[in-house]
């Protein structure tokens, strides 16, 4: 048997804290928090860009397209990269190709370029995210225990939330005093270069024991792990179609100049308001002790998201479409939790880059496929239907997969 933990492992592992000592935790959370701030600025710089320039609905869900691409060509193979390669060199390089893309996209702003430009930068953006994605997931575990996982998970994802409250209000602000994304683009770009300094400071490398070459089998035995593995099949599926159905920020420009005429300031708070609430949450959860029916938390909270969909859908005023986006972001915060949880501690570390480019994926092909379905759906009926539709299909979902997946309602403690 196991010998009991003393009372200062107790203590640590109580101390929502403590894990901030590490300085190679400390150091990859604080280059993510700044890259997901510039990052976050990004976001509703091109959709207000775009919109600006097009007036289309069609084209602000050609931004979510042109980005799910590379995720579809790109993410298997890059998780066998991952697995197989150096991760942290892998962070490093593609904070550089992010550094470039930015570039293109604020030279194709500040001069007006036609809007495939900034497509095409989009584009090389969506390359880079998706080979940084696997790496940088499988990465994190070597850097903290096992224990101490669910906790660096909760503040990881705390800190982008952080990043995302305060990116879209900035990002808005900046296009409303300037006129013009190109600012935004350029900070976005610095952003990634003092991420790369940082990662390259963390002491922690990944060397793979034995090198696979890349092939069928090689990608296929993620997929072969996740289909055997029933928990987290259920997660990633849940988490798919409800992102997928519940994409109502593809509609955000539509309800800020459209339907609530709040500009592109009240745009930037609207953007914020998902990520204030995964903050409240994250707040809530970091200083607590882990999950104890995770499996039915997820599932109730995947519902909620739905039910708030559905409110902002039909709202009217401001504040309370602003309401229900602060309840979307704490519910999704908990779905995020427990999920990326679950993947990286249910896998071994020798596929653990392969699992987690399923994971990214299945979630990052579902968010930009929400986007475009968002934008679709909206063209051919109306902005409403599109968003309050979404949020339906979401409770629809819920109730599947508990049928489908009851290991998913019987999960207990979350860093079991």
């Amino acid at each position: 048997m196991p010998e009991p933990a003393d009372a200062s492992d107790l203590e640590r592992e109580n101390d929502p804290y403590a894990i901030l000592r590490n300085r190679n935790f400390l150091l990859y959370l604080t280059g993510r928090f700044i890259a997901s701030l510039g990052q976050q600025m990004l976001t509703v710089a091109v959709g207000w860009e775009i919109y600006e320039r097009t007036g289309s609905t069609l084209a602000l869900g050609f931004v979510g397209l042109v980005q799910m691409a590379p995720m579809v060509l790109f993410t298997l193979p890059a998780g066998h990269v991952a697995d197989n390669y150096n991760r942290k060199k892998i962070i490093l390089l593609m904070q550089l190709l992010l550094a470039v893309s930015c570039g293109g996209l604020a030279l194709a702003s500040a001069f007006q370029a036609q809007v495939y430009w900034t497509y095409c930068s989009l584009f090389v953006m969506g390359i880079a995210r998706t080979c940084l994605w696997p790496a940088s997931a499988s990465f994190l575990p070597q850097l903290v225990p096992r224990r101490q996982f669910a906790r660096a998970v909760t503040w990881n994802t705390g800190c982008f939330q952080i990043s995302a409250v305060t990116g879209p209000a900035v990002g808005g602000a900046l296009i409303a005093l300037t006129r013009s994304a190109a600012l935004v683009y350029a900070l976005n770009g610095v952003a990634a270069l003092v991420c790369l300094v940082l990662i390259g400071w963390v002491r922690t490398h990944h060397a793979a024991v034995v090198k696979e070459r890349m092939s069928l089998k090689s990608i296929a035995v993620g997929l072969n792990f996740v289909y055997r593995t029933k928990v987290v099949l259920g997660s990633i599926t849940l988490d798919l179609f409800a992102v997928l159905l519940g994409g109502a920020t593809a509609m955000l420009p539509v309800y800020a100049k459209d339907i609530l005429h709040v500009g592109p300031r009240g745009l930037g708070w609207l953007q914020s308001a998902l990520p204030m609430g995964s903050l409240l949450m994250s707040l809530i959860l970091v200083h607590r002790p882990p999950l104890q029916k995770a499996g039915r938390t997820l599932l109730w909270a995947v519902a909620l998201f739905g039910l708030a969909t559905i409110g902002f859908g039909y709202s009217r005023t401001f504040w309370l479409s602003f309401l229900m986006l602060f309840a979307c972001g704490a519910t999704d915060y908990i779905s995020v939790v427990v999920r990326h949880t679950l993947v990286q501690l249910l896998t071994p570390d020798a596929m653990r880059g392969r699992v987690s480019a399923i994971n990214s994926l299945f979630i990052g092909t579902s968010n930009q496929m929400g986007e475009f379905e968002s934008g679709m759906v909206a063209h051919f009926t109306n902005s409403v239907f599109a968003v309050v539709s979404g949020g339906v299909g979401t409770i629809l979902v819920v109730v599947a997969v508990a049928v489908l997946w009851p290991e998913i309602r019987n999960y207990g403690r979350l860093d079991a």
